[in-house]
């Protein structure tokens, strides 16, 4: 039987106790457990995807295609209202006296 003084092996005393001594693979000495970080799937880097980067080009050429012509046509509308009010004479482009 062991007495309270005693630790299981593979611990150590001091400030905090059973904590596990680790050696540089980050196992605990006993065996006990490990730390998962190397089991842990990482992306492998691969080259340039071509299908997917002529598929990201693409939409993003017709998004910013979308808006410049929205932005065209805002444009487009304003002077057609604009040269129409002046037709009709509700504006004027000479300055009163």
């Amino acid at each position: 039987m062991k007495s309270e003084n005693e630790k299981p092996n593979g611990y150590i005393t001091g400030i905090c106790s059973y904590a596990p001594i680790l050696t540089p693979t980050a196992t605990i000495v006993r065996g006990l457990s490990e730390m998962a970080g190397h089991k842990i799937a990482h992306a492998t880097l691969k080259g340039p995807s071509v299908v997917k980067e002529i598929i990201i080009g693409s939409v993003l050429g017709l998004a910013a295609g979308s808006l410049w012509k929205m932005h065209h046509w805002n444009e487009q509308r304003k002077v057609r209202v604009f040269y129409d009010l002046l037709e009709k004479g509700e504006i004027s482009v000479v300055a009163e006296e």
